[in-house]
């Protein structure tokens, strides 16, 4: 029995957006070979090298905590060990000079096999649990194999770590990974190989599973599946793709140390896909890139870069849980019914007391920052916004603080504009979903 034809004009919309689809695609694939043209200078390359790898690190993060409900505090282990594999690798090719730069090609599936062979030597044990269970013997391992680093300097180099040069044998296609530029647009090649096979995994009866096993294991476990299994399967992956930025990491740095492995790179993992949103397969690359960028672009500005961070964190949690992705989709359906005319006029009403608020906030805290000895020699004079500030004058405490509690009485007041309109758009959208 042949199926239902589609209402006239459903099909063409449908290969309209398939199209818009491509296209989009195939500009943002064009833009980023192009951005080191358009950046090229040392600090943005090496930027959006790092926001690659970590776009990487935070999918692969994703496919245990967004696609298995796993919560893991050990994820930096997968990552650490891959890149500990690639530059053992890396290091032995160049002192053998076997190769070239077709062999720093493939160091990220060394990394991946390293990733790969923990993930089935290590996740036997930790997912035989879920929840709270998993994420505290996620965490025992993690640091385990932390602890044991330090203790086989031939593996892990001791406090030094182990470095490698990339830059070996002969070039390949005129490919010596010399130029940061060239190193940019690998990690770019593994980014996109490794980003379109986690999304294709998702697609897969594993994948589906694993989405099963997330929000019911004991109804898992009754259809005929055995959740154990699936988890495994799914951190061994994940250990995998881990490896591969790992691999990635290797070669970029040209050096692996123990503190690769440790707390505070499956901390960062984790914040990456929280604040991005693990609700969708793009959140964490959103996050990868925001998390990347605030950590090393705007620790060049302020020494309190880290308290800003954990605020924007915290602000996400209480106002955001589902993550900057969440926030997307909340536009997307009044965007496609053309409402959102209604709403950016309130948004840009909140351009100025938002402004109002950040400002008085920064300056308050740079000024505590400076009275506290935050900085080297008890610098208590700095350039704020342009101008010349002295922590130690009233000056600039009463304007920071006036500030503040002006443009928060602003932000308040303005705030309940954009909950009303929000009213209406919503009431607008479930009209036009019933229509």
């Amino acid at each position: 029995m042949s199926g239902a034809a589609l209402p006239a004009g459903v099909g063409t919309a449908i290969d309209t957006s398939r199209r818009s689809q491509r296209t989009l695609l195939a500009l943002g694939f064009a833009a980023l070979v192009a951005l080191p043209f358009v950046f090229p200078q040392g600090f943005a390359l090496s930027l959006m090298c790092q926001m690659g790898i970590a776009t990487i690190f935070a999918l692969s993060y994703n496919m245990l905590l967004g696609q298995t409900g796993l919560l893991s505090f050990g994820h930096a282990l997968y990552f650490g060990l891959g890149a500990f594999c690639a530059i053992h690798a890396m290091r032995a090719a160049g002192n053998a000079s076997v190769g070239g730069a077709w062999i720093v090609m493939l160091l990220p599936l060394i990394g991946a096999l390293g990733g790969l062979a923990a993930g089935l030597i290590l996740g036997g044990v930790t997912t035989r649990r879920a929840g709270t269970i998993f994420a505290m013997i996620s965490l025992g391992v993690g640091e385990m194999v932390s602890s044991l680093a330090p203790m086989l300097p031939s593996l892990f180099g001791g406090e030094a770590g182990i470095n490698a040069n990339r830059v070996f044998g002969a070039p390949f296609l005129g490919i010596t990974f010399g130029s940061q530029r060239q190193v940019y647009w690998l990690i770019l090649a593994w980014a996109i190989v490794a980003g379109v096979t986690m999304r294709a995994l998702t697609k897969t009866p594993l994948g589906r599973m694993a989405n099963a096993v997330r929000d019911n294991a004991e109804r898992a476990q009754f259809v005929g599946y055995n959740p154990q299994r699936v988890r495994f399967l799914m951190l061994t992956l994940a250990g995998g793709f881990a490896g591969v930025a790992g691999g990635l990491s290797a070669i970029n740095y040209e050096i692996v140390t123990a503190e690769t492995l440790g707390a505070h790179n499956s901390a960062l993992v984790l914040l990456m896909a929280f604040i991005g949103g693990i609700g969708q397969f793009y959140g964490p690359i959103i996050g990868a890139v925001l998390v990347t960028f605030l950590q090393t672009a705007l620790s060049q500005y302020t020494h309190a870069w880290l308290f800003y961070f954990g605020l924007f964190f915290l602000f996400m949690v209480l106002e955001a849980p589902g993550g900057i992705a969440s926030l997307i989709q909340l536009h997307r359906e009044p965007w496609r019914l053309s409402l959102t005319h209604w709403i950016w006029p309130q948004y840009g009403v909140l351009v100025v007391p938002l402004a109002l608020t950040l400002a008085g906030l920064i300056g308050v805290v740079e000024l505590l920052y400076r009275i506290a000895g935050g900085v080297d020699a008890g610098e208590t004079g700095w350039k704020l916004f342009g101008m010349a500030i002295d922590a130690k004058q009233p000056l600039p405490w009463v304007v920071s603080v006036a500030l503040f509690v002006v443009g928060a009485l602003l932000l308040r007041r303005t705030w309940r504009g954009v909950a009303t309109q929000w009213k209406r758009v919503l009431l607008a959208t479930t009209r036009g979903e019933s229509r």
